[in-house]
């Protein structure tokens, strides 16, 4: 009997898809940059609504801190200086990379700086807050965080794995010929380590000596029972990229055997985007807390005359991070200035995603590049009212119907193409919670898939509405 029945589906075919799920993390979008001059960008999102952002400013010279209740808020949001560095000796130069955390009740800052007779004597340091308002506390310093030698160390970051505080950091390793490597300890208060340090990660690799031998800049994500450990690899040019370690979450972290490393960059300039040197990263929540946002720094040109270090032109900018099937970030590509792009998983195959691949566009799972499937959402080309959706990697290029076929094509500025390239933006056809795309210049046609590959067709059943309703992500 089961045999008939399993005959009798495969004769009928398979049942028309099921409806998907709404995604659990719905599209943000952010325009960049977020800061102009402000490089090694940590933005932290506390339990009052606030995000609290603190960077690098160009002078060297001081801690600033402002506070929104957004992200985006934080582009205009008042910059208030919770500290200068001292007129001598240590914490007298190069003001560092300063990341704010909240820990027991207080407010703590970890930066790197040197001193007024030795500039390169980069340590690490603490400063505590008192008070609701770290804008407003009162700071004290506690001092240096003391590690295995008193060599070059900075980028100090803290986070916690199975109610264990840790802190990572990057150190000059007396016994290795490079600039920094990265290393791992735990913490028995917010100013001191425990225990011997572990060596995580050492710059080895290509892509990570370039100009300089440096792994730097740790920041870690977690996820699914994974832990992920960005760093930045060498020169702070254009060559500045991230790299990856992962460990299992329940794995001994201070094991240097319990993380793997990453033998290619998961974040690098892209010459499509004119995004370059893209690294130092911190990692942050969007607003309704469903997804997990890369914040960065970087510059808008590939040239830069003298010293990097000497240019103030980094500036902080955000993008959403997006996950992987197998449970891995995927970073994508840094994306243009202006408004951040969004991906459209199909409704009723809920692992497929617009994208385009040799130009044509349709829907395709386990998109690889991301980029293929990042689009910005922008005002129409044929007029306001109206949007377009333009092409994340390849900035002037979008999606336009050709023969009702949907193609990504770059803009030619003919009144043609400005029309098929737009489209109205409608609540979901087969779930208002989604989104549909109307033909501009053939209304009654939408966006819709077929077969996989995207047409613009007018609609009839529930199938054609569901194959033209979409979720942006």
């Amino acid at each position: 009997m089961a045999v008939l029945v399993a005959l009798a589906a495969a004769l009928v075919g398979p049942a028309s898809p099921a409806q998907a799920a709404v995604p659990d993390s719905p599209a943000v979008t952010y325009t960049n940059p977020i800061a102009e001059k402000r490089a090694d960008p940590h933005i932290f999102k506390h339990t009052d609504g606030y995000y609290y952002f603190t960077a690098t400013v160009p002078e060297y010279d001081r801690i600033v801190l402002r506070r929104a209740t957004t992200i985006q808020g934080l582009s205009t949001a008042q910059e208030v200086t919770i500290w200068t560095k001292h007129t001598s000796g240590v914490m007298g130069a190069h003001i560092w990379a300063p990341e704010i955390h909240f820990i027991d009740g207080k407010w703590y800052v970890y930066f790197a700086a040197g001193a007024t007779n030795d500039i390169w004597a980069i340590r690490m340091y603490v400063l505590e807050g008192t008070g609701s308002n770290p804008l407003t506390a009162t700071w004290t310093e506690k001092g240096q965080i003391k590690t295995t030698w008193e060599t070059f160390s900075l980028d100090a970051t803290t986070f916690v794995v199975n109610g264990v505080r840790y802190l990572a950091w990057a150190q000059r390793n007396p016994a290795e010929n490079n600039n920094t490597s990265l290393f791992l300890a735990k913490m028995a208060n917010p100013w001191t380590i425990t225990g011997t340090p572990a060596e995580l990660s050492q710059p080895t690799l290509s892509w990570e000596t370039i100009g300089y031998k440096v792994n730097e800049g740790p920041a870690v994500i977690q996820h699914g029972g994974k832990v992920f450990m960005t760093y930045s690899a060498s020169a702070t040019d254009a060559n500045y990229c991230l790299g990856m370690l992962t460990a299992s979450a329940s794995a001994d972290l201070t094991n240097p055997a319990s993380w793997s490393k990453g033998s290619q960059p998961v974040f690098k300039s892209s010459d499509a985007t004119s995004q370059y040197g893209p690294g130092h990263n911190s990692f942050t929540v969007s607003e309704d807390g469903r997804s997990d946002i890369l914040v960065y720094h970087d510059r808008s040109y590939k040239d830069i005359t003298g010293d990097p270090l000497n240019d103030p032109n980094r500036r902080t900018r955000v993008q959403k991070v997006y996950w992987k099937a197998d449970g891995t970030p995927d970073f994508g590509i840094p994306v243009a200035d202006g408004v951040t792009p969004q991906r459209f998983s199909s409704y009723n195959f809920a692992d497929r995603f617009i994208r385009h691949w040799e130009y044509r566009a349709r829907i395709e799972a386990n998109v690889s590049p991301l980029a293929d499937s990042q689009f910005r959402v922008v005002t129409g080309l044929a007029g306001s009212g109206t949007v377009s959706l333009e092409s994340a990697n390849f900035p002037g290029y979008y999606l336009r119907h050709k023969n009702f076929e949907v193609w990504v094509e770059k803009n030619d500025g003919t009144a043609q193409f400005a029309s098929d390239a737009t489209f109205s933006q409608r609540a979901g056809l087969a779930d208002s919670a989604g989104v549909s795309y109307e033909s501009y210049n053939f209304p009654g046609r939408y966006i819709r898939h077929y077969n996989y590959l995207l047409y613009v067709q007018a609609l009839s059943t529930a199938t054609d509405r569901g194959d033209a309703t979409y979720y942006a992500q």
